[in-house]
């Protein structure tokens, strides 16, 4: 087997090296409904398989007031404002730095768009800025940009 190797008796696997990777961005709202999602690889291939993961992410995450999860064996970054949820999901060995960083880059983005109005009225009349953040933010699942102005300054020149 490629990238592992045996040491008395106990079988031990290397994660092959990588750039920081997110596998879903995703922001949800008060029912736990979908308002955007972005899934960066195929761990839920099906639309069924998302909604399902979705709502089991809503509930275990809408109540707590912590900012970090393990669930199905992904590190889910999470934090609400007023009537959203924002999420983001990477594989259980991800740094969870790096994931808030991605999580506060794309809310404190959104924020300067939106003019602080972080809400689901506000968003839903700018869903071509949110997609144009997120693009900006990651790309294929490689983090890219980690600085909010960075990302408004982009999104305004687009």
């Amino acid at each position: 087997v490629a990238g592992a190797f045996r040491t008395e008796g106990m079988f031990i696997s290397l994660q092959e090296p990588s750039l920081y990777t997110v596998k879903a961005i995703l922001i949800l709202d008060n029912d736990g409904d979908r308002l955007f999602a972005k899934y960066y690889d195929d761990t839920y291939p099906s639309v069924k398989e998302q909604k399902a993961f979705e709502k089991n992410i809503f509930n275990k995450t809408h109540r707590t007031d912590s900012e970090i999860a393990l669930l199905e064996g992904l590190t889910v970054v999470y934090k609400s404002s007023i009537d959203l949820y924002f999420y983001v999901i990477g594989s259980s060995y991800e740094n969870e730095l790096m994931l808030m960083a991605v999580l506060n880059c794309l809310f404190d983005s959104l924020s300067q768009m939106l003019r602080k109005n972080v809400e689901k009225r506000a968003l839903l009349e700018n869903m071509e800025g949110l997609f144009l953040a997120v693009d900006e933010i990651v790309d294929g699942g490689v983090i890219l940009e980690s600085d909010p102005q960075q990302v408004v300054h982009r999104v305004a020149l687009r």
